[in-house]
């Protein structure tokens, strides 16, 4: 049995208390749906800038009546520092999901992205520190890498940043490392790669590929390509973040005894791992991959070939996650690639379009 399958089969019979921030977004909503399914004590902090009220609705209506009875939601606000603290009382986990997310965004907008990225998540560390939670993970980000080559990627090899949301996310991973240094305080860091699933919206400006792709596909529309297509993502279902998050939260600080490789004597926390699946996936690739699964439950459906576009600004050629830290130090192990991922997903995207 896997690490986390023990892991979810003891969850129920010791509650915990768990503060999900952005727990009306995508990940924090699946994150507060999981965690109240192993019956799990969790305290929601949104502010709507991005996530929606429908989002937690959704959660409500999947779970047990006595299991969303567990579910407290505080609307605020991360920048306040106040709130924050308030948020932290009587917490044993925090999973830090808030934050303003997407490459363009940061870069039509740097000060709100350096306000809610840097000043919130400072504003988390100190609550959490002050309110001694067990354990702080936080959502870091694979943009970190920024123009480093190398494929696979490894956690301790980045380069430099390519956008305002990048510069915003490494500073995240170095406040950690200070806390843990100056204050004893130790986090946990997960470098998101490319995540997918429910509860993505696809609408917006800054909508993510995959929802953005399945809601034009889904109507008839040409979707646009950044690029020539081969461009390449290693795409991570949600359901391998939820796991990351909670091996995260809950594995045993000992050093890592693996004779031999890089990660013998390491220990679980002050560390960011990559999570991902660890496979690269084109953009033309994943293209026939949605209208496959597209067609499969709409076949009428009329997918229209790609428009190929320019290459968009602060975006990287190629990334693929190496996987191996998560996999020895948490006991990381993707259950849903690419192709499965998306097979899970259509139908909640198809449900949320109305088609």
């Amino acid at each position: 049995m896997s690490r986390y399958a023990t892991l979810a089969a003891s969850l129920p019979a010791s509650p915990a208390n768990w503060l999900v921030t952005g727990a009306a977004g995508f990940i924090g909503s699946n994150l507060v749906e999981a965690l109240l399914a192993l019956d799990q004590n969790v305290v929601g902090l949104d502010n709507y800038a991005t996530g929606h009220r429908r989002n937690l609705e959704e959660v409500a209506s999947a779970v047990s009546a006595a299991q969303w009875a567990r579910f407290r939601f505080i609307e605020a606000d991360i920048r306040d520092a106040d709130l924050c603290a308030r948020a932290c009382a009587g917490i044993d986990y925090v999973l830090h999901q808030a934050a303003l997310g997407s490459v363009p965004r940061s870069l039509a907008d740097p000060l709100a992205t350096h306000s809610a990225n840097i000043t919130g998540f400072l504003n988390m560390l100190v609550a959490a520190r002050d309110a001694r939670i067990r354990r702080f993970v936080y959502a870091a980000s694979s943009s970190t890498y920024g123009d480093h080559p190398d494929l696979p990627k490894l956690e301790h090899r980045i380069g430099r940043p390519l956008s305002p949301y990048a510069v915003t996310k490494y500073v995240n991973e170095l406040y950690a490392g200070v806390f843990a240094q100056a204050y004893g305080f130790r986090s946990i860091g997960l470098r998101y790669f490319n995540v997918f699933g429910p509860r993505q919206d696809p609408e917006g400006a800054y909508a993510a590929v995959i929802p953005k792709w399945i809601a034009a596909m889904a109507r008839g529309e040409a979707v646009r390509i950044n690029g020539d297509g081969e461009t390449s993502r290693d795409f991570c279902h949600v359901e391998n973040v939820i796991q990351a998050n909670l091996l995260a939260a809950t594995v045993d600080d000992a050093p890592c005894s693996r004779p031999g490789t890089a990660y013998d004597g390491l220990s679980a926390t002050d560390q960011v791992y990559n999570v991902a699946v660890g496979e690269r996936t084109t953009l033309n690739t994943l293209h026939g991959l949605l209208q496959h699964h597209l067609r499969a439950l709409r076949p009428g459906v009329n997918a229209c070939p790609p428009d190929h576009g320019p290459f968009r600004d602060g975006d990287v050629r190629h990334s693929l996650a190496d996987i191996g830290k998560a996999g020895a130090l948490l006991g990381y192990r993707p259950t849903r690639r690419v192709d499965e991922g998306i097979a899970a997903s259509m139908p909640w995207y198809l449900r949320f379009l109305g088609l």
